[in-house]
Formats: C-alpha cells, sequence, structure tokens
C-alpha cells in the first residue's frame, strides 16, 4: 500500500491514509520513496470516524489514493465505551456494511483508489474447508474490485542469525478489471520494500531476456554472475543496467500485449456483403 502512495505521488496526486492502527512509520515510509510533508494522515479515534473522514476526503474529489489501515482497527464506538470483555457480536460487519453502502458511490463518481488492509483470523470449529476468515463480515468481499491474497513464503537470509527479508506470494482472489486468479512472487526486503532489482531480474528471466543456465545468469552474451543474490546486488550498483532491462521487459510486455488485442479483433471485410 505504502509503494502505491510512492507511485501515485510521483505522478503528481494527492495521497490520505487512515491509520486507524496507529501504527505509520514516518521514517520508513520516506524509504519507500513518499513525501511526507504531502501526504494526508489521519489517526482517528473509532471506526465511524475512521470511515466518515474516508468519505470526506474521497467525495471531495481532491484525492487519488486513500489507504485505509486496517480493517481490524476499525473498532465501533459503541465497543470503545462498552466494558472489557463486554460481547458486541457483528458491529464491526454491520459498520462495514453501512459505509461502503455510502462510499461505492462516491469512489465511482470521483475515480478515487482506495485500498482497505485487513487482517486474517480463523474460524473456530471448522473441520473441513478453509477455517481462515477476514475481519468485518462479508460487505468488502462483494463491493472490492479486487483482492489480493498477501503472504509470506520464506525468508531472505543472508547467514543463519542475518535475515535480510521475506520472499512474499501474492494471489488475485477476485477481480472485477482482468482475468482473476494470478499469482506473483517477491522479495520484500527490509528498510527498502519490495526489490525492484529482484522483479526486473525475475521478469528478464521469465520473459528470456536474461538467459539462465543452472545457478548462472548471463544476458547478451556476457556473465552476469552466479547466484540471483548476487546478480541482484551487480543490478543495484549498476543502475543503467537494470534500467535497460527494464526498458526491454516493457517493450516486451507491451508488444506481447498489442499483439493479442490483433488477434483477439476480428478481420472485418468488405467482400460479400450485399449493397
Amino acid at each position: 500500500a505504502l509503494h502505491c502512495i510512492a507511485e501515485a505521488q510521483k505522478n503528481g496526486g494527492l495521497a490520505a491514509i487512515v491509520d486507524a492502527e496507529h501504527a505509520f512509520d514516518r521514517t520508513y515510509a520516506e524509504k519507500l520513496g513518499i513525501d511526507t510533508q504531502n501526504l494526508l494522515i489521519s489517526q482517528p479515534d473509532s471506526g465511524e470516524q475512521a470511515l466518515e473522514i474516508a468519505e470526506h476526503l474521497i467525495s471531495s474529489g481532491a484525492i487519488d489514493i486513500i489507504v485505509i489501515d486496517s480493517v481490524a482497527a476499525l473498532v465501533p464506538r459503541a465497543e470503545l465505551e462498552g466494558e472489557m470483555g463486554d460481547s458486541k457480536v457483528g458491529l464491526q460487519a454491520r459498520l462495514m456494511s453501512q459505509a461502503l453502502r455510502k462510499l461505492t458511490g462516491v469512489i465511482n463518481k470521483t475515480g478515487c483508489c482506495c485500498i482497505f488492509i485487513n487482517q486474517l483470523r480463523e474460524k473456530i470449529g471448522v473441520m473441513f474447508g478453509n477455517p481462515e476468515t477476514t475481519t468485518g463480515g462479508n460487505a468488502l468481499k462483494y463491493y472490492a474490485s479486487v483482492r489480493l491474497d498477501i503472504r509470506r513464503v520464506g525468508q531472505i537470509k543472508e547467514s543463519s542469525d542475518n535475515i535480510l527479508g521475506n520472499r512474499t506470494r501474492v494471489k488475485v482472489v477476485k477481480n472485477k478489471l482482468a482475468p482473476p486468479f494470478k499469482v506473483i512472487e517477491f522479495d520484500i526486503m527490509y528498510g527498502e520494500g519490495i526489490s525492484k532489482v529482484g522483479e526486473i531480474l525475475d521478469l528478464a528471466v521469465e520473459l528470456d531476456i536474461v538467459k539462465k543456465s543452472g545457478s548462472w545468469f548471463s544476458y547478451e552474451g556476457n556473465r552476469l554472475g552466479q547466484g540471483r543474490d548476487s546478480v541482484k546486488d551487480l543490478l543495484k550498483d549498476n543502475p543503467e543496467l537494470a534500467d535497460k532491462l527494464e526498458a526491454q521487459i516493457r517493450g516486451k510486455v507491451n508488444q506481447d500485449a498489442d499483439a493479442l488485442v490483433d488477434t483477439s479483433e476480428p478481420n472485418v471485410s468488405d467482400e460479400g456483403n450485399p449493397d
């Protein structure tokens, strides 16, 4: 989500974050390229206040992207004012359902990108099927245009005691804008965020721009190095090479997309048409 904010700001957009978890780290955000001086940050006291702020910001039309972090931290006011241990069944689900009914139309009119971050929980007593679920009821699942399931699948280690980051897998579990169920893996490095050079290398290998033979990587007949980590370091130290690879990747992807569009369009001919 922070990378989305950084990219929006690079393109001249105005971003906001509703930090219901009260865990926003300015230093880390700045390392990811976010201009915190031009970032609207709200740390609301309750779930109702958070969603009202989000509605006002979106309806103003001035915001290009807003992040709500997180749904699990949107505590209803009645729960905050009650005693610890009181049972408040369904309060958060009703809050989310009401808020999304109001937000959906406003988001569509203004074209604002609204990102909700959520957390996984486990249902009690589930014997068959997936016991995992998300907080806040089912309304967000139905209203969302895109849903991403993000999980850590491994650690990136320099040594047994020095962990540099995590290998992360993202699955598109719902998509109204494109075919769903695509899966991607990438590196998230501590203090750096998503590793851009790691993505460039993986995509270059996938598109056969960089050749991989065993553990060796080569480009245009020249060996880049042995091992993925060493080649990542090489690309980080040589931004010109990384930019060249990125340009080739974008060119090949755009070329494939244009070819796909050309083949999908029907060949309309005037021959044989009656006057």
